[in-house]
């Protein structure tokens, strides 16, 4: 997804991240370039609303439990390394 604008980090890349952005853990200046982002975007802002209505209907509905921290660890390298994994299929010449 693109709104065609230029901004300083690309539309994909901030929906990539939203999860991320809405738990409070993204890292270094990556909230405040999101944040900027989101400011500056009305598709991206709405496609961040709708992640953020699921994001809290999973938590009413799951009663706030937590995954212990090395499922939630491990399922973050696995996500890190397909994001790779598609990153490089994507951006290979043919």
């Amino acid at each position: 997804m693109s709104c065609g604008g230029p901004h300083e980090i690309d539309c994909r890349k901030v929906l990539d991240a939203v999860f991320l952005y809405l738990d409070g853990e993204c890292e270094g200046g990556q909230q405040n370039l999101i944040r900027a982002h989101l400011d500056e975007c009305s598709p991206c802002l709405r496609e961040f609303g709708v992640e953020h209505e699921v994001k809290m209907l999973v938590a009413r509905k799951c009663g706030g439990e937590r995954a212990p921290e090395s499922l939630r660890a491990s399922l973050l390298a696995r996500l890190r390394a397909a994001r790779v994994e598609i990153d490089a299929a994507e951006y290979r010449p043919e």
